[in-house]
């Protein structure tokens, strides 16, 4: 069961550039969106040492990275996650919902709704900012090219898209033609529309291709240190959504796995403060209030936006995003 357990992980994590490893005493697999590579690499280097100290295992966590709603898809259809850090909660509802992986009450058993961090959405435009780029309303000026990602496929993109919608709202309150003529006319000005985060990055920073990017807060940070100094510069908007990615682990697989205790302890590592100074040093927000106090300098202060002002994710996963929503009605 094991060793077939392994041949199948090893088949389906090919498209996302994972190499199979010789199975060690403890093996957990974590399934993640794009933009958290460098921040789960530092955290599973110190939860293995972490484990290793408390009760002598050896343990080996196992890494998948894709578009957030492409992950939640592979493991519906068999990828075999013991955990998911995914971008958004509808998508781990989707493993209740369409699988029955995990119970509906999945976001109640960890703190903070099973949210270790949080972020929010930011444009990351190129040198000087030659656009004069500062608000959502300058995305759509005649001229300027933007790129993001895809809403099927991506949790950044479905904050990227409400927090646009939030802008319109507030500017065009009640006026629904108007919200819409405004998301229409943004997305008619995207130049990439990739399938996650880190893919738009790479389009923006690699490529060249747009006058803004719009992305995660901490791979807008991340992208600025290693481009260096100069070479990018983060503009923070009038208003955002508070981002906030979820965790779970995914019971019936890791039942089956012989992992359960294992896959919730290495979530609620993500709580402890040796976590969160490393979530911190990653550039996402982190939800101990001293570590938080202690780094936040250099997080900007805008207006957030909660989903819950959207009904919440079932809702709003409803309305924009399903089949026939309003983002299939615009674009």
């Amino acid at each position: 069961m094991r060793g077939a357990r392994l041949l199948l992980c090893a088949m389906l994590l090919a498209g996302a550039g994972v190499a199979p490893a010789a199975e060690p005493a403890h093996t957990l697999l974590n399934v993640s969106y794009d933009a958290t590579r460098e921040l789960y690499e530092q955290i599973n280097t110190k939860f293995v040492a972490y484990w290793k100290a408390r009760t002598g295992q050896t343990v080996s966590i196992e890494m998948s990275h894709n578009g957030s709603s492409a992950q939640a898809r592979a493991v519906v259809a068999g990828l075999p996650a013991d955990v998911v850090t995914l971008g958004v909660a509808s998508d781990i509802d989707a493993l209740h919902d369409q699988a029955g992986l995990l119970p509906a009450s999945w976001q109640s058993r960890l703190p903070n709704d099973s949210t270790p961090y949080t972020s929010t959405i930011v444009f990351l435009v190129r040198r000087g900012n030659p656009k004069h780029i500062v608000d959502w309303n300058d995305l759509v000026r005649p001229g300027v090219s933007v790129v993001t990602t895809n809403p099927k496929t991506s949790a950044a993109a479905r904050w990227i898209f409400l927090a646009a919608y939030a802008y319109a709202q507030r500017h065009h309150p009640g006026d629904q033609a108007q919200i819409k003529a405004f998301l229409k006319s943004l997305y008619g000005h995207v130049a990439v529309l990739s399938t996650g985060a880190r893919g738009s990055t790479l389009a923006f920073t690699q490529q060249h291709i747009g006058d803004a990017l719009l992305s995660w807060e901490n791979e807008a940070f991340l992208a600025i240190k290693e481009a260096g100094p100069g070479s990018f510069q983060i503009v923070v908007p009038s208003i955002s959504m508070l981002a906030q990615p979820p965790v779970a682990v995914v019971d019936r697989n890791a039942r089956q796995h012989g992992t359960e205790q294992l896959a919730e302890a290495y979530l609620r590592f993500l709580y402890t403060p040796e976590a969160q100074e490393i979530i911190a040093e990653n550039f996402y927000r982190p939800i101990d209030p001293v570590v938080a106090a202690r780094h936040a300098a250099q997080f900007p202060r805008l207006t957030l936006v909660n989903i819950s002002a959207f009904g919440g994710w079932r809702e709003a996963q409803k309305k924009f995003f399903d089949d026939g929503g309003l983002f299939d009605q615009l674009y």
